[in-house]
């Protein structure tokens, strides 16, 4: 599937294939050609990705082909033990988490899982967790805390499940429970927006110490789509409503409301899983080093501070 603005680049890389099947067939000499054409591909991609509007950062942090939270946890870790269940009602399969070893050190990473298919994302149930999904997730967290194991957060939502059954099984409790909870966590906690983060969904496991966002994905209290229809009574300022709300990472970055911003291969995350991955695992390590340097104290005091600090208080 391509979107709007990667159609212009796709139609040149089509052309680049058909002149190397040429060259494979025949004897003409398109060296020069394929050169010239290949240079023209890579400004055009520098050209179309430095210029994103937010919305189309919106439209990228969507992408069907994009990482997941089991992608990224399969390519940066050596092992990783999956444990499940809140041992209150079920495992909420929108919620994935377990012990993994990255470079010899072992993390409990937990992240919202979408679908590739119609049957996964049925299973998944679209990466929106129930309240048992929260459950789950602090569950881990304190097993993490309990053998003294840092923990990583991987978010990716279009928002907590909004049913009935959710509200009826405690939805706002749980969510607000593990505000509460990840700010006492006495382990390092490192969280990172991988594709959308939405509402209190993804706020549900973003406290942390490190707050860091993929460059391409978004981060707000509700969805541009959502917000166009509030506003607009339509989905169709949709565009709009991305450039008022600034939900990108640099607008966060610039808000002061997350802590870095880890740049994505050109093209997206989903171009090279191998190379997006890798600099996952350089920065998580890098910030896990800093972490463990500080006291459990510190860095409780450190976390309260930074999410005090947000926003504009008056009495």
């Amino acid at each position: 599937m391509l979107l709007d603005f990667e159609k212009p680049i796709a139609e040149l890389e089509a052309k680049l294939e058909d002149m190397k099947k040429i060259a494979q067939e025949s004897d003409v000499d398109v060296k020069d050609a394929v050169k010239s054409l290949e240079t023209k591909i890579k400004n055009l991609k520098k050209e179309t990705f430095s210029n994103l509007t937010r919305w189309q950062r919106v439209q990228l942090s969507r992408h069907p082909e994009r990482p997941y939270t089991l992608d990224y946890i399969y390519e940066m870790s050596d092992d990783f033990i999956e444990l499940h269940g809140d041992r209150t009602v079920k495992d909420d399969k929108a919620i994935v988490g377990g012990f993994a070893t990255i470079s010899k050190q072992t993390f409990m990473i937990i992240g919202q899982q979408k679908g590739r298919n119609t049957k996964q994302r049925q299973l998944r149930n679209f990466g929106m967790a129930n309240p048992e999904g929260y459950r789950k997730a602090l569950r881990l967290m304190k097993m993490a805390e309990k053998f003294n194991k840092p923990i990583i957060t991987l978010i990716d939502t279009p928002g907590a499940f909004p049913g009935l059954e959710a509200e009826e099984r405690g939805q706002g409790e749980a969510i607000a429970r593990n505000l509460k909870e990840m700010f006492m966590l006495k382990v390092p906690v490192i969280c990172i927006v991988i594709g959308e983060g939405a509402s209190g969904g993804a706020l549900g496991i973003a406290i942390g110490d490190k707050v860091l966002m993929l460059e391409n994905t978004w981060y707000s209290v509700i969805s541009p789509e959502n917000c166009s229809t509030i506003l607009w009574r339509s989905w169709d300022y949709k565009e709009q409503a991305a450039e008022a709300m600034r939900v990108t990472s640099h607008d966060m970055l610039d808000l002061k409301l997350i802590d870095g911003i880890i740049n994505e291969p050109l093209g997206g995350a989903h171009t090279d899983l191998k190379g997006m991955s890798k600099e996952m695992k350089k920065v998580i390590l890098e910030h896990t080093k800093e972490l463990q340097a500080m006291t459990p104290e510190e860095r409780i005091e450190k976390r309260i501070d930074k999410f005090c600090q947000m926003g504009v208080v008056k009495e």
